[in-house]
C-alpha cells in the first residue's frame, strides 16, 4: 500500500473511532431539565425513532446506491451560488435557526419579536436531539464525509460532528420542526416558509454532512417533533403567545406578503 493510501486509510478508521468513542457522550442527559430555554420537552416523551423509522441503506442496496449517487450531487453543487446557501445553512447553528429564516416568514425573528424568538429556540432540541437520539445512538452510522475522507462545505464543524450519527439528520429535524410552527404562524407566505425549511436539508447534502437518506428520515422526525409537541402545555402556552405576536405585528404591517409562485422546477 502506497503511503497515500495508507495515511488516508489511517484518517479514515481514526475518525471513525473518534465518531463512535464520542457518540457514547455527546447524546445522552439533555432535555427541558438540563437545558429549559432549548427543549420543551424530557427524555422519553418523543416516540423512539429507531422503532419508527427504517434501518438506514443496506450496503450494496439501490438505496445506497441513490445516497451515493446524491452525494456527488451535492458535491457538484458546492462551487455555484446553491452551494453558497449550502455553506451558510451550515454556519446556523444556536441562535441563528431563526435568522436563516427571517426572510421566508416574513418578518425578522429576534429579541424585536420576542415570543416567536423564545418559541422557535425553545423547540429547536426537541427537534434535533430528543427526536433522532435513539436512531442516531442505535445506528451510529458513518457519515459521508468520513467514508469518503473528503471535506465539507464548512470544515471547521467536522471533528464536532465526527462524533454524532449519521441517520437521521438533526439540523434537517430542526429545520422541518421549525418550518411547519412558522407556517402554521403565518399560513399566508407557508409556500415560503416550507421550502425554506425543505432547502435546508438539502443543504447537508451538499454540504456533505449527510446522505440524502439522512435528511428524508430527518423530515420524518422533524414531524414527529411537532406532533408530540402540540400536545405539550408549555408548547401549546408559547405558541398562543407568538401566535398573538404576530397578529399584532399583521395589523400594524409589519409583516412581508406572500409572493407569487415561480414555475416550477426539476433543481432542489
Amino acid at each position: 500500500m502506497n503511503n497515500n493510501k495508507h495515511t488516508k486509510l489511517l484518517r479514515t478508521i481514526g475518525l471513525a473511532a473518534a465518531a463512535a468513542l464520542a457518540t457514547l457522550s455527546v447524546m445522552a442527559g439533555n432535555d427541558h431539565r438540563t437545558h429549559p430555554s432549548e427543549y420543551f420537552l424530557q427524555e422519553g416523551d418523543l416516540p423512539n425513532s429507531a422503532y419508527v423509522l427504517p434501518a438506514p441503506p443496506d450496503s450494496g442496496s439501490v438505496a445506497l446506491y441513490n445516497d451515493m449517487d446524491r452525494y456527488n450531487w451535492g458535491k457538484s453543487l458546492r462551487n455555484t451560488e446553491r452551494g453558497d446557501t449550502a455553506a451558510s445553512d451550515a454556519r446556523v447553528n444556536g441562535n441563528g435557526v431563526p435568522e436563516a429564516f427571517s426572510e421566508a416568514f416574513g418578518v425578522v425573528i429576534d429579541s424585536h419579536t420576542p415570543e416567536i424568538l423564545k418559541l422557535i429556540i425553545g423547540m429547536r432540541e426537541d427537534a434535533g436531539d430528543l427526536a433522532t437520539r435513539d436512531a442516531k445512538v442505535h445506528y451510529d452510522r458513518q457519515r459521508p464525509f468520513i467514508f469518503f475522507a473528503e471535506e465539507t462545505c464548512n470544515p471547521e464543524q467536522q471533528h464536532e460532528l465526527s462524533g454524532n450519527g449519521s441517520y437521521p439528520s438533526g439540523h434537517t429535524s430542526i429545520g422541518w420542526a421549525t418550518a411547519l410552527v412558522l407556517a402554521e404562524i403565518n399560513p399566508e407566505r407557508q409556500n415560503e416558509i416550507l421550502r425554506r425549511g425543505y432547502e435546508m436539508g438539502q443543504s447537508r447534502v451538499i454540504c456533505g454532512y449527510h446522505y440524502q437518506s439522512d435528511v428524508d428520515a430527518g423530515r420524518i422526525t422533524g414531524s414527529m417533533a411537532v406532533a408530540r409537541l402540540h400536545a405539550d402545555p408549555a408548547f401549546q402556552a408559547q405558541l398562543a403567545r407568538a401566535k398573538e405576536e404576530f397578529r399584532r405585528l399583521k395589523q400594524a404591517g409589519k409583516v412581508a406578503k406572500g409572493t407569487p409562485l415561480p414555475t416550477p422546477t426539476t433543481s432542489d
